[in-house]
């Protein structure tokens, strides 16, 4: 728990307090307190021996703004259990604002509904929702819609003006350099970055589909399967035609050229290193892959120092310092700042617009 003078938030509330549990290290968290220049207060978060999560707040909280940052680490249902019994906490201890800072959004990817799923990030927002947070600071959410979710404020903060200067300030030769979306998803995503960078941009089309395309969308469900004696004889209903994917091709020139892969999460990293090779193959002589969250699961640094990609940058939402001691390709790009400002702003009640500034709806 941080506790913040007023007079350095130029506040009439005389504390702030700012609830955080450390599941891994997180340099995050680090440059938040230094730059906030709060120290960390008073709270227990520990695990009986059958795994129930405990919570206990020893500090006041009555009446003050409450600000829970939440990293995700390896074991994402325990982290979550954390968050929403702590939220509880607070709530049950008539804390006045209690506001989520929860930089990666666990379940993200799992928005849509796909064949008899289920829209996991919907389940979870109603959770914080019911355990009492009043409003959400995230970063780079999966999919903006998202937001929808939830019945409270959320602020959806943008990583690519870091991502950007990185960019410029670390490729020498940037201006050599085309950016690619390894999906047509990813295309907007692309065109954004190569706009603001006056560079031109490249497609990969025709690799194997994701978990995210049409074809195990809701729509697809029950199957489109003729039965004949549940159909009036006077209906019939016509079959889809299955798609075909078309060989891998790049839709852009690339030959040459530094080739920067833009995407928001890493994860899963068989699709970026087939989109490293067939950019390769294609003339590229280096090849970056640029992305807000790196989860990096499993396996993936090391094929990553396997693999014809020169770097990986990610931002510090994730705690990954063990990935990087196991791939020196990874880099790390930090976001704290617009964090902190985030929450100063929302303390003091501040506008937020000037975070989102030259920022579009397809960053």
């Amino acid at each position: 728990v941080w506790c913040m003078p007023s007079e350095q938030l130029n506040s009439s509330i005389s504390l702030v307090y700012l609830t955080c549990y450390i599941a891994s290290y997180c340099l995050e968290l680090m440059f938040l307190c230094r730059r906030l220049g709060v120290e960390l207060g008073k709270v227990q978060v520990y695990q009986e021996a059958n795994r129930e999560t405990q919570v206990q707040i020893e500090e006041s909280v009555r009446s003050k703004d409450v600000f829970i940052i939440q990293t995700v680490s390896k074991d994402v249902n325990t982290t979550i259990m954390e968050l929403l019994i702590m939220v509880y906490a607070c709530r049950t201890s008539c804390a006045r604002n209690i506001i989520g800072v929860i930089p990666y959004f666990p379940y993200s990817k799992q928005c849509k509904m796909r064949k008899r799923g289920s829209i996991v990030s919907k389940l979870l927002a109603s959770m914080m929702c019911k355990a009492g947070l009043t409003h959400l600071i995230t970063m780079d959410l999966h999919q903006k819609e998202i937001q929808g979710f939830f019945n409270i404020p959320v602020d959806n903060l943008r990583a690519s003006p870091f991502l950007l200067q990185y960019i410029q300030e670390e490729i020498p030769d940037y201006r050599n350099a085309v950016i690619v979306a390894k999906s047509p998803a990813s295309a907007k995503r692309a065109q954004s970055f190569a706009e603001r960078l006056r560079l031109g941009i490249a497609v990969i089309h025709g690799e194997a589909q994701d978990a995210e395309s049409d074809l195990v969308d809701g729509r697809h469900s029950p199957p489109t399967v003729k039965n004949i004696g549940a159909i009036h004889p006077s209906l019939e209903i016509p079959l889809l035609i299955p798609k075909e994917k078309p060989p891998i091709t790049v839709v852009g020139d690339v030959g040459g050229r530094i080739a920067i892969i833009v995407d928001d999460i890493i994860d899963d990293v068989d699709s970026f290193l087939a989109a490293a090779e067939t950019l390769k193959e294609r003339g590229a002589y280096k090849i970056f892959v640029m992305a807000t969250h790196g989860i990096l699961s499993s396996d993936a640094p090391r094929l990553i120092e396997e693999s014809a990609i020169d770097e990986v940058v990610v931002t510090n939402t994730i705690p990954h310092e063990i990935q990087k001691l196991q791939c020196p390709k990874i880099k790390t790009v930090d976001i704290s700042m617009i964090l902190s400002e985030a929450i100063r702003r929302i303390h003091n009640g501040e506008s937020m617009s000037y975070l989102f500034r030259n920022i579009g709806m397809d960053d």
